[in-house]
């Protein structure tokens, strides 16, 4: 499985990620940050596959994504 983390209070609400997701799980929140953006945030953690693509895309480098290593 795997953690897909948002520094929302530096997300400006792009949308990159969002296009870029091929699981279409990360949506815009409905709240605000500081900055008066709503930050992405994603909605199925349980469907990310851990691609990082939407981290790569991120022009404000707020995405950070962790993959559990499987053990045998």
């Amino acid at each position: 499985m795997s953690t897909v983390t948002f520094r929302e209070e530096r997300c400006k609400g792009c949308e990159l990620c969002i296009i870029v997701c091929p699981e279409k799980i990360i949506t815009l929140a409905d709240h605000f940050n500081a900055m008066g953006f709503h930050p992405a945030t994603v909605t199925e953690m349980d469907k990310c596959k851990g691609c990082a693509m939407c981290a790569r895309m991120c022009p404000d480098v707020v995405i950070e994504v962790m993959k559990e290593e499987k053990q045998a």
